[in-house]
């Protein structure tokens, strides 16, 4: 087996992980190795395990037994299954680089104060993604980490798109549009060059939608638009955060109704999104097979979210040559994306029926439809491996040719 690279990406109650070679394949990217996750990491740890070949490896824990101790579990099926093989490197799924950070970075201490301190811009995710670069230093202090941003595929954006209507000393300071999901649009982009290149260099929308959800306009594979904004809350209705606001809600939730800062921030991050308005659940599986009306008015409202943002979005592009689903949502819930495509037929977009329910294709699009639409996976780990291979190998990442 030849010398391999760890993609780690974090989430709110799990850890991702995924074992690339150092050498690229045969499409110019890492071929995978090995893909798992630590699920449960507060409650009742499972470590799943699942190589290209061999038996899945599985293990549990009754209760959480600290995150050293997972990751160092993790780290150890690794060793094992890399056998002679060398573990060259770590790479992290980072939210928030800020104004600087728009490049995979070897992290130092220097860079790890940098992401610290802009905590208060991701203060949901920020720690998350922190949290098993500081494990690695612990546990494994020689191997070389690099942080990978989620901010930073959206720096090609232009001035417009980035700013807010505030005192340009603010923006100065880096109170502007920042963008998020970047390493799943990196990934889009790269496929969607790989399998249709003419598309690719065209007007497209990618559509990240999972228990958080956004879109990004795209022209030639670089982001010039997109829903989130200062912070990850912005844009689209999502799991549990409420999406686009007007800013006097808050203003009135603390002065009329008492409300403090971090209550808040709990609502609208924690308690309102597709849970919120469906006071049911926050997972679209569960509304979609459910027949109480207040789950069908929270579907609704994510269709009609997504559907508007994406004319504002075409606009911004000059119109619109394809339409990409991905994440949990965009890649499995068929009746979302036909939805959302009824909205924008208006722009000629009309999906395949047959195509789309059977689920299994990546061209959705019927034949008399003037957008291409697709269903594309994520593969953020891959993006990760490739932006830690370019800076521990001395590559050319594969996301830096997508853009």
């Amino acid at each position: 087996m030849s010398d391999a690279l760890l993609s780690l990406n974090a989430g709110s109650s799990s850890l991702k992980f995924a074992l690339h070679a150092a050498t690229p394949g045969p499409e110019g990217t890492p071929a995978e190795l090995a893909r798992g996750q630590i699920e449960r990491i507060a409650d009742r740890p499972r470590l799943v395990a699942r190589p290209k070949s061999g038996p899945v490896h599985v293990r549990e824990w009754p209760a959480p037994p600290g995150f050293d101790a997972l990751l160092s579990a993790a780290l150890d099926w690794c060793r094992k299954h890399l056998g002679d093989a060398t573990l060259l490197a770590a790479g992290h799924r980072v939210v928030h680089g800020g104004v600087t950070h728009r490049q995979p970075a070897r992290v130092t201490p220097a860079l790890l104060a940098d992401l610290e301190a802009l905590t208060p811009l991701a203060p949901l995710h920020q720690p998350r993604s922190l949290a098993p670069i500081r494990a690695l230093v612990r546990l494994r202090p020689d191997l070389p980490q690099v942080a990978c941003f989620d901010t930073a595929f959206h720096a090609t954006m232009p001035e417009m798109a980035s700013r807010f209507g505030l005192p340009r000393a603010l923006h100065d300071e880096g109170i502007r549009r920042y963008g998020f999901h970047g390493l799943s649009y990196a990934h889009v982009a790269g496929r969607l060059r790989r399998m249709a290149p003419e598309i690719a260099r065209g007007r497209v929308i990618a559509a990240h939608l999972g228990n958080g959800a956004s879109l990004c306009a795209m022209r030639d594979g670089l982001s010039v638009d997109t829903t989130m904004g200062f912070t990850a809350m912005d844009g689209l209705l999502m799991g549990t955060r409420c999406g686009a606001l007007d800013p006097g809600v808050v203003l009135h939730l603390i002065r009329e109704r008492g409300m403090t800062p971090d209550a808040v921030d709990t609502l609208l991050n924690r308690k309102s999104g597709l849970l919120g308005v469906s006071g049911l659940a926050s997972d679209m599986r569960t509304l979609l097979d459910s027949d109480a009306p207040e789950a069908a008015e929270a579907v609704a409202l994510f269709v009609h979210r997504a559907a508007r943002e994406c004319g504002a979005l075409t606009a911004s592009l000059g119109g619109l040559d394809a339409l990409v689903f991905t994440g949990g949502i965009g890649t499995n819930a068929a009746p979302i994306r036909a939805a959302i495509c009824a909205r924008l037929a208006w722009l000629g977009c009309r999906i395949d029926p047959a195509a789309n329910a059977a689920g299994d294709a990546a061209r959705l699009d019927a034949d008399d439809s003037d957008i291409a639409i697709f269903a594309l996976p994520t593969d953020e780990e891959a993006v990760i491996a490739e932006g830690t291979r370019a800076v521990v190998c001395g590559a050319t990442a594969q996301t830096a040719s997508a853009r």
